[in-house]
């Protein structure tokens, strides 16, 4: 093993003689300089943590060459040994810094988070928290280095007017923080000791008979995917991605039956919604007759895309009925014709159990050990609440008839 002073004459020296070995600095124990026959030479250090009987360990400081030479490689090997003398090994340091900026860096993280997350309705969550309020403000920080101030920052940048959507935020983040602890990327959470912003009032909106009735008739004269869209939240009570989802081979016209499958639903259980009257016509136009397809999407665009035109939709819809000659509605939202339902369900004296399986809510009376044992389906229950419903809508309408009546070219006009 050659020792000696390491400069830039040795290390040119050694380089035109094409040699290969190691050149080891009679001043600086550990520091060398490795040549190859084929010129190119790099610094190293090489050192023990924990003695001689510990196993040597060598690290590259780098190539020579800028910015690298004798002089600059030197200074960062006395850095290094100050290191090993307080016991940080700088192998296991620069694998923990090139870690944290890739595999810890809160962008790459987060899309590793939400691969992980169980559930559409979970996983749609996440995924549009992080990317809308948390990524835009942490970017690329290494997980391990992200303070308690640094999660404020995220909810200084939310709108005020935003509470249950910081909620919402607050719940992800926290769970994610929970995630890289479990997983050791991160010793403590940020968020130990956080209060969780305040619970938000439950909306209790819903829509009376005679606003039903108004927005079931401008509803058609919107968009010939929206119209339909509506109509079918308004008489089946499910939720609004699930709806416009919808496909064909989940219908069956002969049983009348929508068999919804767990990986479309928001809480992942599969619900069998029962097709009244006012449905079957609805789905009728879309099919262009009762012969339905048998694959596809229900609501197709143009394009053969999903719709995702809503807020654009209830815009329409909201102007039609601000013009129907009646008075202005109050701010209500396509969820609240899911509470329409349940409340109209309740007006009409159907049990709560069967609310909840039209509904496929997961709590209440489906939750715990009823939700394990009891495994009713009330297939039967809910065809007779959900065609009770159809009646009590065509009622209102009755005295609209000219309305109340399906109009293929409205469809077409809306398009």
């Amino acid at each position: 093993m050659a020792t000696g002073k390491i400069t830039k004459r040795s290390v040119d020296a050694l380089r035109a003689a094409g040699l290969t070995g190691f050149l080891w600095d009679d001043d600086l124990k550990g520091f060398g300089v490795r040549v190859m026959s084929t010129g190119f030479a790099s610094y190293v250090l090489q050192y023990r943590m924990g003695g001689r009987e510990s196993k040597s360990r060598r690290y590259t400081i780098g190539q020579h060459g800028s910015p690298w030479t004798p002089v600059t490689a030197r200074t960062e090997a006395e850095r290094l040994m100050l290191l090993v003398a307080q016991g940080i090994d700088p192998v296991a340091a620069d694998q923990q810094r090139r870690r944290e900026a890739v595999d810890l860096a809160f962008s790459n993280y987060a899309d590793r988070f939400s691969a992980s997350c169980k559930g559409k309705g979970w996983t749609t969550l996440v995924t549009r928290s992080l990317r809308l309020h948390v990524t835009p403000v942490l970017r690329d920080k290494p997980l391990p280095k992200i303070t308690r101030a640094d999660i404020v920052s995220i909810f200084d940048a939310m709108p005020v007017d935003q509470a249950a959507n910081q909620r919402n935020v607050f719940a992800v983040i926290r769970r994610l923080f929970k995630w890289a602890v479990s997983r050791g990327d991160m010793e403590r959470s940020p968020m130990e000791g956080m209060e969780t912003p305040p619970p938000v009032k439950a909306r209790d909106r819903w829509l009376s008979d005679d606003e039903l009735r108004r927005v079931w008739i401008q509803a058609p004269k919107t968009h010939r995917c929206f119209g339909p869209i509506v109509r079918l939240l308004i008489v089946t009570g499910q939720r609004r991605e699930e709806v416009s989802s919808l496909r064909w081979e989940e219908l069956n016209r002969d049983e009348r039956m929508w068999r919804l499958p767990g990986d479309r639903a928001k809480n992942g259980e599969p619900n069998s919604v029962p097709l009244n009257d006012l449905a079957l016509a609805e789905l009728d136009i879309q099919a262009g007759g009762r012969k339905w397809p048998r694959k596809g999407r229900v609501f197709a665009t143009s394009t053969g895309a999903g719709f995702t035109g809503y807020a654009k939709g209830k815009a329409k819809l909201d102007r039609l009925v601000s013009e129907d000659g009646a008075d202005p509605l109050p701010a209500w939202r396509l969820h609240d014709l899911r509470r329409t339902l349940a409340t109209g369900f309740q007006r009409l004296g159907v049990r709560f159990e069967v609310t909840e399986a039209v509904l496929n809510h997961v709590g209440g009376s489906r939750s715990g050990v009823a939700g394990i044992y009891q495994r009713h389906d009330w297939k039967k229950e809910k065809q007779e609440a959900l065609r009770d419903w159809n009646d009590h809508i065509t009622g209102l309408l009755a005295a609209t008839p000219d309305e109340f009546a399906v109009d293929e070219d409205d469809f077409r006009e809306a398009a």
